[in-house]
């Protein structure tokens, strides 16, 4: 802490001695001008520039001092910890030479008979040590497809090592090795404290070189990853530009109590190259993998079993559920809406339904459909938490019991489990115009089908058709249409359906 006060009061005084501009006087005497104005002119020459204060000098220099030796002990805190993860991997046949994040030198394919390799690096970080086992964290996409890893330690020293345990969700990744003496293990920070602003070292091994630190500033919080690219949405990310490269996936993002605060994972840069746009996986979204890898070899996320989406459009332009959150009743609350649910799920044996808007997990407000992806997987599985939600305008709250998400081709997730399937919309202006739809017609109009597997697909539902009817209710918004939907007095759900201009019934089996 001491460290850690100095350095900031040693910044704060760099800054005024950078930003105060010097001040200079000189003596004259006023005299009226033509117009009667005042005039100052100087009676003397212009005054020498002040001589250096020694002693000003003296404690400029102590304060640049101190931030350079607050600087070194960092380093030699957190350089240690931050391997060289050194990977060759075997090419299948059909699968293309490329690895957007780190730095490969590509071989040419094998003769006689052998299967063409390549080799790359990224870095890594020892978080754990059991016995003579050392435990390192690095990125999923690094070592996924590794046929062989070593670990180089600063000093040169290497290790063969293996995989713990990967998880491309994430994209976060646990390796092993073995080694008889005592080795550093690294500090790690409370990544929910970080501000923007803060400053940071980035570690690891950019385009081979090894043992590099970069120095910048937390530039944002809560990034995303572009959409359509191989960067994971199921974590935020801190933004940072202290320069990240090529080599530099899995390494250390740190503070200045040489703390590791994130992962390096990913860079925004069109030629490949630092721009100034790096980004770091928090610390606190790896620490429960962590301990998931070493103890079970996956990572177990919480499942609640829900299919949920934004319906507050930060474009009005891109709404595409235009006048849901008025319909609903949650017009200005930031959340997240249940499209669909899963069967059996513990969303389903909770009582939670399609057109509830949750707002808060266990305790935590809820901004948007990604942040409650994120907040539930953080959660453990087998524990029971504290869900609330708007259901037709009203306030309700939910205690479900968590499961583990199944895997992504487990029946669980099947879209036949999907209630009900898909996704519909009020009609507005353009969608009147756009789906020829007749005046005297109102309802909801379907506007998604998620699969040919789902409930809705099978009972023959199909894009732009239009709900009219519900079990003998009319259908006029979104809130009637989903007060229909779970209106569970009956097994099956009559649907009165206009598709281009002809009416037709929909059975909806539950």
């Amino acid at each position: 802490m001491k460290q850690r006060n100095a350095l900031i009061i040693a910044l704060a005084v760099l800054a005024l001695l950078i930003a105060t501009p010097a001040l200079t006087f000189s003596s004259g005497r006023a005299e009226r001008t033509s117009s009667g104005q005042s005039d100052t002119t100087s009676t003397e020459a212009p005054a020498a520039a002040p001589a250096s204060d020694p002693l000003a000098l003296a404690d400029a220099t102590k304060n640049l001092e101190t931030i350079q030796y607050s600087f070194r002990e960092v380093a030699k805190k957190v350089l240690p910890v931050v391997v060289e993860v050194d990977v060759t991997e075997v090419i299948k046949q059909g699968t293309q030479l490329q690895f957007p994040f780190d730095w490969f030198n590509q071989q040419p394919p094998g003769r006689g008979g052998q299967a063409p390799s390549r080799q790359g690096l990224g870095s890594g970080i020892i978080v754990r040590r059991a016995g003579s086992t050392y435990y390192v964290l690095t990125n999923n996409h690094v070592v996924d497809s590794a046929t062989t890893l070593t670990v180089k330690l600063g000093d040169q020293r290497t290790f063969t090592a293996k995989v713990v345990g990967t998880d491309s969700r994430k994209d976060l990744a646990v390796i092993s090795f073995e080694a008889k003496d005592a080795l550093p293990v690294a500090d790690l920070g409370d990544s929910n404290t970080v501000e923007v602003g803060d400053l940071t070292l980035a570690v690891g091994n950019p385009l081979g070189y090894e043992n590099t630190i970069t120095m910048g500033i937390v530039s944002a919080l809560g990034r995303r990853g572009p959409q359509g690219q191989a960067v994971s949405a199921s974590t935020d990310y801190i933004q940072t530009d202290a320069a990240i490269n090529q080599g530099n996936s899995g390494g250390a993002l740190v503070n200045v109590r040489g703390e590791v605060i994130g992962i390096n994972t990913w860079i925004a840069a069109p030629t490949g190259g630092n721009v100034g746009l790096g980004f770091a996986i928090p610390i606190n979204n790896a620490k429960k993998p962590i301990d998931d890898f070493i103890t079970k070899g996956k990572v177990e996320y919480g499942w609640l079993g829900v299919m949920p989406d934004d319906i507050i459009a930060s474009d009005p332009s891109n709404d595409n559920y235009p006048g849901l959150a008025k319909d609903l009743k949650v017009d200005g609350l930031k959340g997240a809406m249940v499209v669909n649910v899963y069967k059996g799920s513990p969303a389903e044996k909770a009582g939670m339904l399609p057109g509830d808007y949750l707002v808060k997990v266990n305790g935590v407000d809820i901004k948007n459909r990604d942040d409650l992806i994120l907040q539930v997987g953080n959660l453990l599985s087998g524990k029971a938490y504290d869900f609330e939600l708007i259901r037709a305008g009203d306030r309700v709250k939910l205690n479900i019991k968590l499961g583990v998400r199944p895997a992504d081709n487990s029946d669980s997730l099947g879209y036949k489990n999907l209630w009900p399937g898909m996704a519909v919309v009020d009609i507005t202006d353009d969608i009147r115009t756009q789906g020829d739809i007749a005046k005297s017609v109102n309802g909801v109009v379907v506007a998604l089908l998620h699969d040919p597997d789902t409930p809705a697909s099978v009972a023959g539902l199909k894009p732009g058709d239009v709900i009219t009817d519900i079990n003998g209710k009319q259908i006029r918004n979104m809130m009637d249409y989903y007060k229909a939907l779970n209106d569970k007095s009956k097994n099956a759900l009559a649907l009165k359906v206009n598709r281009k201009g002809t009416e037709v019934t929909v059975n909806l089996g539950r």
